[in-house]
């Protein structure tokens, strides 16, 4: 079995849970809802909290501990910090921007979307450089 940190684990993933809170929140908000044409009406329609960001955070879970696989036991600050955001810039952001690109969506969509993940993933790693 892997030695991955639970607590950084656990951590991490609490990290991109509040980030996604204030980037999607205060943040980005009215911007991110322009660039998919949804209305405030839009993202409340049967928007059930307990299951959205109950899943988002089993999500969240999944995605810091198979992080925590690929550091390794104790990476350091740097080398984690550093490959939490390669891996949300080059794998994951630009990984949706191959969808963006075939679905005519905006630069400005993948900038905030894109830009979540990268630091996102960038606290994850700096989790497991603390923590792990």
């Amino acid at each position: 079995m892997p030695e991955v940190s639970l607590i950084a684990t656990v951590v991490g993933a609490l990290a991109g849970f509040m980030l996604g809170g204030i980037w999607y929140g205060p943040l980005f908000a009215k911007a991110w809802m322009a660039e998919n044409g949804f209305t405030m009406e839009d993202v409340q329609k049967d928007f059930n909290p307990a299951k959205t960001y109950g899943l988002m955070f089993v999500m969240s879970l999944i995605a810091a501990y198979v992080f925590g696989m690929f550091l390794g036991p104790n990476p350091g600050v740097g080398f984690a910090t550093g490959a939490g955001f390669a891996a949300g810039f080059f794998w994951v952001a630009f990984s949706i921007g191959t969808n963006y690109l075939f679905e005519r969506s905006s630069m400005r969509l993948w900038l905030i979307n894109g830009g979540y993940h990268t630091v996102r993933f960038t606290l994850i790693g700096l989790a497991f450089g603390l923590l792990g």
